[in-house]
């Protein structure tokens, strides 16, 4: 049997009978996807099972999974809300998963758009053909050394930890927790009695993250999740955060604080980071996620002084 000799033609071969079949997300496929999602290595949070799960119904997520290969289709992290799909993560070779979702593009009238694309992924995309590539400038991950916000050392820290040291002279008898069945019924109990955070330029958003927040705490048992409960001196929960670890990176998907106890949420910050540093020393950097062009947001992502920010991209084929 003879085989062309163009490298292109070569991968339509190969990725002819294989069929994209998409269907919805739901927490029973968690551990099929998480297999898969085990070998992420970009950092980004949109390659976390907190970054698909948390917003399926924002972005319309369905995904398949051929070959220990996951692909997702859902809405462009952009204004236009365009059908888009996520590079695809797995053991399939990169040229042949592409060429997989043009040809589901292709067979469905479809624009072969990858959306959120890490910069890191950019350069293979385009060494296959990419026709366009746009920067989300809005949708950046803030990425941090782990030391420094388990230790808020440094004159530029000087505000966090003045924060927190009011927190602890206020609270001389507080406590940090790791989330379990001991402290979770409190701790679903303690959200709903926070109110919908008003700082939030896009309150449609800010409730939806509400809604999903509560989702996670209702199942958090399903997630591989890692979490942490901050007490006050009377033993009240007043600030939880909630994450998950891939390789050296802790990705923290919740934060969530009483505003009017002072501290609270830069203590819950450094407390936590120091304790997952203790956990899991093999941990260097920590993704807070992007701003979603909120003003408030990056103004305090920014004031953490992130290392680096994980840029995406928009990119057609």
């Amino acid at each position: 049997m003879q085989t062309s000799s163009n490298p292109t033609i070569q991968v339509a071969e190969r990725v002819r009978t294989q069929v994209l079949d998409f269907k919805p997300v739901s927490l029973n496929d968690i551990p099929r996807i998480q297999a898969v999602l085990r070998g992420n290595t970009t950092r980004s949070c949109d390659f976390s099972l907190g970054g698909i799960f948390m917003w399926i119904d924002y972005f319309g997520y369905e995904y398949d999974i051929v070959d220990g290969t996951l692909f997702i289709k859902g809405l462009s992290e952009d204004s236009s809300r365009q059908t888009s799909f996520t590079v695809p993560i797995g053991r399939m070779p990169l040229a042949d998963s592409v060429e997989m979702v043009k040809q589901y593009c292709r067979e469905n009238n479809l624009e072969p758009l990858f959306s959120a694309v890490p910069e890191s992924l950019v350069e293979p995309l385009q060494q296959l053909g990419a026709s366009s590539v746009t920067e989300l400038a809005d949708w950046a991950d803030y990425i941090y050394n782990a030391t420094d916000l388990a230790s808020l050392t440094g004159k530029r820290y000087n505000k966090k930890r003045n924060h927190v040291n009011r927190f602890m002279a206020d609270n001389p008898d507080w406590a940090l927790e790791m989330i379990d069945d001991s402290n979770l019924d409190e701790l679903r109990s303690f959200f709903r009695t926070l109110d919908i955070d008003s700082a939030k330029a896009d309150l449609a958003m800010a409730e939806f993250e509400r809604q999903q927040t509560a989702e996670v705490l209702d199942n958090y048992h399903r997630y591989p999740f890692v979490g942490g409960v901050l007490r006050d001196q009377h033993g009240a929960i007043v600030a939880f955060t909630v994450g998950e670890v891939y390789g050296d990176t802790l990705i923290l998907h919740i934060e969530k604080m009483r505003h009017d106890v002072a501290g609270a949420g830069e203590s819950i910050n450094k407390l936590f980071a120091a304790e997952m540093l203790r956990q899991r020393p093999e941990i260097r950097y920590i993704n807070r996620e992007d701003d979603a062009g909120d003003p408030g947001l990056r103004y305090a992502k920014e004031s953490y002084h992130p290392a680096f920010l994980l840029k995406k991209f928009n990119v057609m084929m």
